[in-house]
């Protein structure tokens, strides 16, 4: 233990805390690292723009190309972020074998590499559809009135639910699964309802059947690029749709109007559904999937989660996207500062904090909240760092400098 960290201990425990309870605390929260920040999104399907209300910005070189180098940025990644993280999936990263496999013809072999990789480096999986980047994508897709369109996509996202299946049964730990679609409109409409009861629809033909390795997310959103004036799978809808089918929903924190609180959405929800999901991003005036990081919204997102006592009710996976900088950096910065987020508010004493406002001692309340911004939660973190065998501080740089230039610059 470095003497930084025994002051901190110290400083803590006059407050009730025992940093190494949180430190224990900490091996047990368990990231899910998104691959998608590897490649921008592209996916192994085709080579084709980014399309149905989504996009990637920036062209910083080397981003991966095929699925070993994919994982390789991914392997790189985590060894650079203290603890044991789960690894997140879209559809469009499987192994087609080079060979032209639609989105409703997906099936467990394509994933087969996946789950035999997460078996060998510790790596629970977790999965989502992808209903974006397709020529039957357009601007609604499971809320078309084609049934054509609307069927295609609901066999896509069964063939998904199976895939998860799997995935869970093999790595004996459920699956989690995202249902996101893009579907909306880039100006008027008059057929709001109809889409909502096409979506509602679509979903119950979905999840009509009961998977036991698997749990089923579905995620809501304020509007998508090019789909400005309506979304058919608002907040509301996929709210009510979570409470009256015990659905997981999930919250992106991207998702949301810049003057609204993600935070405030934890312990509103959790009276209603069982759980939640999380996807981190760091908006910037809009869903732009910045790289997360310490910020007011973020640590007042996982503040929300320890004091709603909620801990093993959330699941907290990262979903930005940044291709203007070094991809494996973002990892690392991202994850760590979730992390940090997170260290912060176990460290924090809200049984104290929470008796002094049932006593109305509000000033107390006001005290301690400003006082424990300035405690040394630093030390506390590099400490989880230096017994988790990964650089503390800034160390991690030199790290991804060297994999930069002896792995990454290669593919330019």
């Amino acid at each position: 233990m470095s003497k930084a960290y025994d002051i901190a201990r110290e400083r803590y425990a006059k407050f009730g805390i025992d940093t190494e309870s949180v430190i224990g605390q900490m091996n047990d929260f368990h990231l899910s690292m998104h691959c998608w920040q590897a490649d921008d999104v592209s996916g192994f399907e085709s080579a084709g723009d980014l399309t149905g209300g989504i996009q990637a910005t920036g062209n910083y070189p080397g981003k991966a190309r095929n699925v070993d180098e994919l994982r390789s940025d991914i392997l790189m990644a985590k060894s650079l972020i203290p603890g044991t993280h789960r690894l997140n999936l879209h559809e469009i990263y499987g192994e087609f074998g080079g060979q032209k496999v639609d989105r409703n013809e997906v099936g467990v072999e394509h994933f087969r590499g996946w789950i035999e990789w997460g078996r060998e480096n510790n790596t629970k999986l977790d999965f989502n559809s992808t209903s974006f980047s397709h020529p039957k994508s357009g601007n609604l897709s499971l809320a078309n009135p084609d049934k054509a369109i609307r069927d295609f996509w609901i066999e896509h996202t069964r063939r998904c639910r199976d895939i998860a299946d799997a995935i869970g049964q093999a790595q004996e730990d459920p699956c989690i699964m995202n249902v996101w679609v893009h579907d909306g409109c880039k100006d008027m409409s008059v057929n709001h309802y109809l889409y909502r009861y096409l979506l509602k629809d679509s979903l119950d033909k979905i999840f009509i059947e009961h998977k036991s390795n698997m749990k089923d997310c579905i995620e809501g959103k304020v509007f998508g690029i090019g789909l400005e004036s309506f979304t058919v799978g608002s907040h509301d809808f996929y709210t009510a749709y979570a409470a009256a089918n015990g659905k997981i929903p999930t919250i992106d924190t991207g998702h949301y109007h810049p003057t609204e609180s993600p935070a405030d959405k934890v312990s509103a929800l959790l009276n209603f559904v069982p759980e939640i999901m999380l996807h981190v991003s760091r908006p910037v005036r809009w869903d732009s999937d910045h790289v997360t990081l310490k910020d007011d919204p973020t640590q007042d997102l996982f503040f929300e989660i320890v004091r709603a006592g909620a801990l093993d009710r959330v699941h907290y996976g990262l979903d930005y996207f940044d291709g203007a900088i070094n991809r494996v950096g973002a990892y690392v910065i991202g994850s760590r500062a979730a992390q940090k987020c997170m260290i912060c508010a176990l460290l924090e004493p809200v049984e104290l904090i929470r008796q002094y406002e049932l006593e109305g001692e509000t000033y107390k309340v006001l005290t301690l909240l400003e006082e424990f911004k300035a405690m040394p939660w630093g030390d506390v973190y590099d400490e989880f760092c230096e017994r988790a065998g990964v650089p503390r501080g800034t160390a991690y740089m030199a790290e991804i400098d060297r994999y930069t230039k002896e792995v990454v610059s290669k593919r330019c």
